[in-house]
């Protein structure tokens, strides 16, 4: 049996080795990600943290996070508001316009008016269900 030969302590060992190998790349892509985030940042500078966290890894990102730790806060604290407000503002819009059931209301309104004909309603129809 393969599991007589592999006791739970190397079960859980072999766990924790994962888990912190999994946590290391996670980190490694962070850094990467913010890296080429930076605005503030020349393609030189980029170039530099790259070529640092490449060459030697572990001491690459430690310094990296060590040294720029508040900078990277900063920029996901105002990318999130971005996208915050980004979605405030399509629910506004959503919200304001009655969403495809109000703009089909109001093309049947058209239609029963005479505004607009059977074909031109099928279409307004489509482009709100869309």
């Amino acid at each position: 049996m393969i599991a007589a030969d592999y006791p739970f302590l190397d079960l859980m060992w072999t766990m924790i080795v994962f888990f912190v190998w999994i946590m290391w790349f996670w980190l490694l892509f962070t850094v990467f990600a913010d890296i080429f985030r930076r605005h503030d940042l020349s393609g030189w500078g980029k170039t530099g943290w790259l070529i640092f966290t490449i060459l030697l890894p572990f001491l690459g990102v430690f310094v990296y996070l060590i040294t720029q730790n508040a900078g990277m806060t900063e920029r996901n604290v105002e990318r999130a508001r971005g996208q915050k407000a980004q979605f405030d503002q399509y629910v506004r819009q959503t919200a304001e316009s009655g969403g495809a059931t109000a703009e089909i209301e109001r093309a049947k309104s058209l239609l029963d008016s005479g505004a607009i004909t059977q074909s031109e309603f099928d279409v307004i129809k489509q482009k709100a269900l869309a």
